[in-house]
């Protein structure tokens, strides 16, 4: 029995992946990165839905990729198919599309959709992201400056992170964020403080993780590459979230928190940000 800390999304040794596109071109780059990350998989092209009902008749999937727009139909409907065929069965359907981070601002995914990649990001990002939700694997030495007022969700979240051989810096409030952050401004070898940012947004001081973000953005002028921002909230308002993509939020993560999904999109912001 694999241990409840694994974090593995594919827990098969040989998966079944489907990689669904318009495009033959698309998926053979998507299936080629598939099969490096996962040397055993047995990767299934479809080219639209009529294609991918037929796939998953025939046996059960353990990973999909979508497109969000298809020759019969879209992603979101792709996932609905996945959904009910897989029953009580978690698999993973991440949408690659050239315009995911618009989409994502409008929260116009739908709970059958796990996440989503914006290919504009390339091939090497794609292929992390991949191995990011096969097994996130740890980023040596990497340090999380985590902002959270509650103890009780503090203690829990930590040792998420540190079980993940992360570094964690734990501040209860926006000013002390801050405070970290200003000690290492300008230093010649452009060690900022942290490698990544995960505040909760809504925290009991005068200043928000909202306007923590924005001093990052603004006032330090740091990008998503040079320090990701990972926020998390329990307000389930599309607005308010789309808000904070727009202000340079890397992603957000919904309360209550789900270990594997907070895990995997903090090793993936800190990869990522290693690429650039």
């Amino acid at each position: 029995m694999a241990d409840k800390h694994d974090l593995r999304h594919v827990v098969s040794d040989a998966p079944r992946v489907m990689v669904v596109d318009g495009s033959k071109l698309v998926r053979k780059l998507i299936g080629d990165t598939l099969r490096k990350a996962l040397p055993s998989a047995d990767v299934v092209g479809c080219a639209g839905l009529t294609e991918a009902r037929a796939a998953l008749a025939e046996g059960s999937v353990d990973l999909v990729t979508t497109a969000l727009v298809l020759p019969d139909g879209d992603g979101l409907a792709l996932a609905r198919v996945v959904r009910e065929a897989a029953g009580q069965a978690y698999v993973p359907v991440i949408v690659v599309s050239g315009n995911a981070q618009e989409t994502l601002e409008t929260r116009a995914f739908t709970e059958d959709v796990t996440d989503y990649f914006d290919k504009s990001l390339g091939q090497e990002a794609l292929a992390a992201f991949i191995r990011g939700y096969v097994h996130p694997a740890p980023v040596e030495g990497a340090r999380v400056l985590y902002v959270e007022d509650s103890r009780v969700v503090a203690v829990a979240t930590k040792r998420m992170l540190e079980r993940q051989s992360l570094q964690v810096l734990h501040v209860v409030s926006v000013e002390e964020a801050l405070d970290h952050l200003h000690r290492y401004l300008g230093r010649s070898d452009g060690d900022v403080g942290a490698d990544l940012i995960l505040s909760d947004v809504y925290l009991k001081g005068a200043l928000s993780g909202r306007d923590l973000l924005n001093q990052i953005r603004a006032a330090f002028r740091y990008g998503k590459r040079k320090l990701p921002m990972v926020m998390m909230t329990g307000d389930d308002n599309r607005d308010n979230q789309a808000a904070l993509l727009r202000e340079g939020a890397n992603d957000l993560v919904l309360k209550p928190i789900e270990e594997r999904l907070l895990v995997t999109k903090v090793l993936f912001q800190l990869r990522l940000s290693k690429l650039g």
